[in-house]
Order: structure tokens, then C-alpha cells, then sequence
């Protein structure tokens, strides 16, 4: 659908109308050095919030980023970015979502929506296309209610909304939108923070296409190689089947990472047969997708990532516990990482004595999910996060809350998987596979995954991070795998079929080292050093049956490797030279100097 070459900036007020609404133009210029997705919101982000701004303030803004390619006939583009400072991390946060919602949004008009303010009350954000009708709606009646109940409750209209875990502030409750989540980091404790409870989108604006005979063509290309031998796999099964080959490769992360495997009868009966003897099984996709990878078994959506979150981590194997977990985390609005990520740590906890819950692996998680949202006596420390839950713990259980910047590690072992190790210790987003993709490194023919290589390794963080922005910025689902031949090359093409932006593959790769440059900015301007890129401690002394352990001083090495390779100092700071070459110095404040800091 291309560009409108304008953002629709939303403050909501306790005072007067409640509500100011503003349609604020960008230069071209701006969308050549962030394209649209996580790059414009990680721009608007920089723009919009003041330094050192609590993410649960009203000044703190939620940015809903949309991208060139969304609303054409292109497949899997119908995405949108959630971008906001973390209130789990305290730093960048940027989730992406499938949905129809993502369509309607850019039917405003705009190309993204900034939110800031704080209403009186619970209420509903409606937006439309005609400025005068945006309006406040309060919603007491809507309180506690889930994402599809909000939906229910508002026919006719294309619905963003948070679950009681929101409205609660829980720091890693999600936005949900067409029962797809943006949950990673915590957005939706920032729009509960707003009071409120959902966003709807109204218009049916529509900017010109650059070449639209190109892009239709384009289009048919495109769906017809997204159906290829490298799909096939989450077509006819989801992600879900990760889970066996991941157990029988020893990257599947059980018992709070104190394991490696679950043993093969517990995996079959989680993976998709399993899973569908138990609960039944459809198959669906996101809108304007040809792939079709969404599968539900007995109604509810699952991906691998929930699955090893709220199963294995857990030490949960009974197909209908995992999947009522991941049923409420839905229902109630709850990032299902970092929910499972919490309660196993949590679980660990308590097996060593050093809490006094009555939790244990394997336990029935639904009871403690529903604590979590309420913030209900115990559920009001787990709602924190396993960062803070450790903080309070003490005891050395620091060394074993798995996550990195305040953010819970993915269903990816890094003793087993030693160029994730570096990517989950980097990424600006905290412990974090998707910004990243290194995990895909690691499984590449060729790539010894046991042993990390001081100038390889970083090297290969490096590629999948910007591949991963790039995909990001347009957006494109990052399971077209196989189908894009030539990314860099096929990605400027859509720009300029779409939105007339000129940019050629070295121009594009420029583009995409500047969005994480600036990603990783943000983070520094909001107090980052490089002690945060690090592992917990689990990782460097205690290892796997297999003896595999990641070393901590190559580790430590790999990561000053990484920033030099990126043409940022050892210590991972943009000096003057770096903000220039990335094309920065003129969004680059005066930052604090850095604290010395040993990893």
C-alpha cells in the first residue's frame, strides 16, 4: 500500500476533552534510513520519549508502527510493530503482530500512531480517519474482561486490546489483536498505564503504489514460492514440531535450564500428533498469508515458543495442561515466555527452599497464571518479572533467574547452541531469538553449534540481527524462508515497487546497521553498559550432561568483538566517528559518559 508520509500523534488527557489527536508529516528522508516496522518505531521512540522516561508513565509513548508493504497483495505483510520502552527491561521493546487490526490501522492514514497521556478511567481509544471523530469511551463495564471478550463487545470494529494482566500493569502482559499477541517486553502494562483497555481503528484511506502493475506481479511470485519445500513444515505442522527435533538435538530447554531434554516419549507427546490426539487439531492463518502456519489444537493457538515456556521449562508434559496455559495467558493477556519463564524460576526457587510457596514443577499453571494478572498476594512478585523476583529472593538465586536485561531467555540452549549464546547476550531487546535469528546460524550445515569462534561468531550475529531488522522494517514474516532468494536485492525492489523509495542492497544493508545502531542507542541513552550483555551464571558454571558449558572470558570477548566489528568501540559505545558513519550524529543527544563496567 506504500506510504503516507505521516504519523497520527494521540495524547490522552484526564482534563478537558481527553483527547488530542495531530497528524504530523516526515521527510522522505526518514523512511530511507528506517523503512517502517521496528526501524520507524525505534526512530519515533527516540523522537518521543523524553530520556530516562518511566515506561508506565503517562509521557512514556506506545507506538503502533506500520510498514510499505502492508496492505498489499503481498504475502504475509499484514504486520505491525508495538514499540515502547520496556517496563520489564528498561529498555527498547518492539513486538510485532499479525492481524487484521494491522490493515486497518493503515487505513487511517498514517503510517504509525503515537500515544501518549494517561485517561481518568478505563476507557476505549477510537480512531478514525476523520480526526474530529477520535474519541474516548470509558469502559468500566469492560474491566477484567479478555482481548476476545472486548472484541465481542464491539462489533463491526477492528479491535487492539489487553487482558486483565494489563490493566494490572503486569510488567510482560501483551496487546492482543485478532488473537495474535505483540507480548514480548510488556506493551500492554504500558497502554493498562494509559487506562486503556483497547484501541479501535476506522478509515479507508489508501496512498498510491508505486508500480502497482509490478507489485501485483510480484505478488504472484511471491505466494507461489512461499509454498515451497522450506514451508512445508509449518503448513502441515506449526512450530510446535520443534519440540522432538530440539529434544533429540539437546537444545530443548527443561527445568528452568536445568536440563536439555525431556526424553522422547514426553516429546512425542507434545509434538503435533500428541497434541492433536489429545485436544484435536485445526489449521489456520494470518490474514493475507499463504502459508498458513497458525495451528489450534483444541481451539488454542500454539507455537513452539509457548509450548517449551509453559511445558518443558515447566517440567508440564500433559498435552491439555500446556494447552489451558496457554489459553490463559490469551485470555488474560500474559507474554507466555516470560510467564513461563517467571513460574519456572520461581519453581526452582521453592525446590531449593529458598521460597516458601507451595509451587513445584509440573504443577497445574492455570491457578498461578490467574495470580499473575490479579497480582494477587504471591501472583504480585512473579507479575515483576524474574529479575526482580531474584532481587528480592537473594540467596545466589540470581545465577539461575534465566534472563538477560530483565527479559526471560527463549526455548534455545545456549551450552548447546554457542552463537545464540551471543546473540541472546547482545540483542538490545534483552534475551531474544527473533530481533536476532542466530539461532538459525547455529543450525546452518557447517556451523559447529558446540564451539563459538572469536572472530566467526560475532560475525554471524551480526548478519542475522540486520537480515532480522531488515524483515522487521518491511514487514515480512520471517517464515518465508526459502522463498526470498536474494533479500537484500528483492527487499529494495519492494520498496520501490511500493513506496518509491530508492534505495539499492548496500543502501538497504546501510538502513539496516543504522536501525539496530539506533536501537542499541536508545538502550545506551537509557542507562545500558556492557555488563548487561552477558548469560546468568547457570550458563558459564554449570554444565550439561554432555560437559558443555559456555566459556565466560571468550564470551566476554566476543561481545567487544562484536561491538569493534559494528565500528562501535570495545565497550559497545557510538562515538562520534560511528554515529557518523551509520548516519546518527544528528539524532544523538549528549549522552552520559560510561560507567566502567566489567561483564
Amino acid at each position: 500500500m506504500g506510504l503516507f508520509r505521516q504519523i497520527l500523534r494521540v495524547h490522552v488527557s484526564e482534563v478537558g476533552k481527553g483527547l488530542e489527536c495531530a497528524r504530523v508529516p516526515l521527510d522522505d528522508a526518514v523512511y530511507r534510513d528506517f523503512v517502517g516496522g521496528v526501524g520507524l518505531g525505534a526512530y519515533l521512540l527516540w523522537r518521543y520519549a523524553p530520556a530516562g522516561v518511566d515506561p508506565l508513565a503517562p509521557e512514556a509513548p506506545l507506538i503502533i508502527a506500520l510498514a510499505p508493504l502492508l496492505g498489499t497483495p503481498l504475502t504475509t505483510t499484514a504486520k505491525l510493530a508495538v514499540v515502547c520502552k520496556s517496563p520489564l527491561t528498561s529498555r527498547i521493546s518492539d513486538g510485532l503482530s499479525s492481524s487484521r487490526f494491522a490493515l486497518a490501522a493503515k487505513r487511517l492514514g498514517v503510517d504509525a500512531i503515537v500515544i501518549t497521556g494517561a485517561a481518568a478511567e478505563l476507557s476505549i481509544l477510537h480512531l478514525d480517519e476523520e480526526l474530529g471523530r477520535c474519541r474516548l469511551e470509558p469502559c468500566r463495564a469492560l474491566a477484567g474482561a479478555s482481548p476476545a471478550e472486548v472484541g465481542a463487545a464491539l462489533p463491526g470494529c477492528h479491535v487492539a486490546a489487553i487482558g486483565r494482566a494489563g490493566e494490572n500493569r503486569v510488567r510482560f502482559a501483551s496487546i492482543a489483536n485478532d488473537g495474535r499477541h505483540a507480548g514480548r517486553g510488556g506493551a500492554g502494562a504500558v497502554l493498562g498505564a494509559k487506562r486503556i483497555k483497547a484501541i479501535t481503528v476506522r478509515g479507508r484511506a489508501q496512498p498510491a503504489l508505486a508500480d502497482p502493475q509490478a507489485v501485483r506481479e510480484r505478488a504472484r511470485d511471491l505466494a507461489a514460492r512461499s509454498l515451497g519445500a522450506a514451508t512445508d513444515k509449518y503448513r502441515r505442522l506449526g512450530t510446535v514440531a520443534n519440540v522432538e527435533t530440539f529434544d533429540r538435538l539437546r537444545i530443548l530447554p527443561a527445568r528452568n535450564f536445568q536440563a536439555v531434554s525431556i526424553g522422547r516419549r514426553k516429546a512425542k507427546r507434545l509434538a503435533p500428533e500428541g497434541l492433536k490426539a489429545a485436544a484435536g487439531h485445526v489449521r489456520e492463518g494470518c490474514a493475507g498469508c499463504t502459508i498458513g502456519c497458525d495451528h489450534r489444537f483444541g481451539g488454542t493457538r500454539l507455537e513452539y515458543e509457548s509450548l517449551f515456556a509453559l511445558g518443558p521449562l515447566c517440567a508440564v508434559d500433559e498435552p491439555q495442561r500446556v494447552l489451558a496455559a496457554a489459553a490463559a495467558c490469551d485470555r488474560l493477556g500474559l507474554d507466555t515466555i516470560s510467564a513461563g519463564g517467571t513460574l519456572a524460576f520461581a519453581m526452582e526457587c521453592c525446590e531449593r527452599g529458598l521460597l516458601p510457596w507451595p509451587l513445584a514443577f509440573g504443577d497445574d499453571l492455570v491457578p498461578w497464571l490467574e495470580r499473575i494478572a490479579a497480582r494477587d498476594d504471591l501472583g504480585d512478585r512473579l507479575a515483576e518479572g524474574s529479575r526482580r523476583l531474584a532481587a528480592e529472593v537473594g540467596q545466589g538465586s540470581e545465577r539461575f533467574a534465566c534472563q538477560v536485561k530483565g527479559l526471560e531467555l527463549p526455548g534455545y540452549e545456549p551450552r548447546t547452541m554457542q552463537t545464540t549464546a551471543l546473540g541472546l547476550a547482545v540483542a538490545a531487546r534483552g534475551a531474544d531469538h527473533n530481533r536476532s535469528g542466530a539461532y538459525q546460524a547455529d543450525l546452518r550445515p557447517g556451523v559447529d553449534r558446540f564451539a563459538a569462534e572469536l572472530e566467526a561468531t560475532p560475525l554471524r550475529v551480526i548478519e542475522t540481527e540486520d537480515h532480522a531488522a531488515l524483515l522487521d522494517s518491511l514487514i515480512l514474516c520471517k517464515f518465508l524462508r526459502g522463498a526470498i532468494a536474494r533479500p537484500w536485492e528483492e527487499s529494495a525492489e519492494l520498496l520501490a515497487m511500493t513506496a518509491g523509495l530508492d534505495l539499492d542492497a548496500a543502501a538497504l544493508r546501510a538502513t539496516c546497521a543504522r536501525i539496530t545502531g539506533l536501537r542499541h542507542l536508545f538502550n545506551r541513552r537509557e542507562g545500558w553498559t556492557i555488563a548487561e550483555d552477558t548469560l546468568p551464571e547457570r550458563f558459564f558454571a554449570e554444565p550439561l550432561d554432555g560437559g558443555e558449558v559456555v566459556d565466560r572470558e571468550l564470551l566476554r570477548a566476543m561481545v567487544g568483538r562484536y561491538y569493534r566489528e559494528r565500528g562501535y568501540t570495545a565497550e559497545g559505545l557510538l562515538d562520534d566517528a560511528a554515529l557518523g558513519r551509520l548516519g546518527l550524529r544528528s539524532l544523538a543527544p549528549r549522552l552520559p559518559p560510561a560507567a566502567a563496567a566489567d561483564p
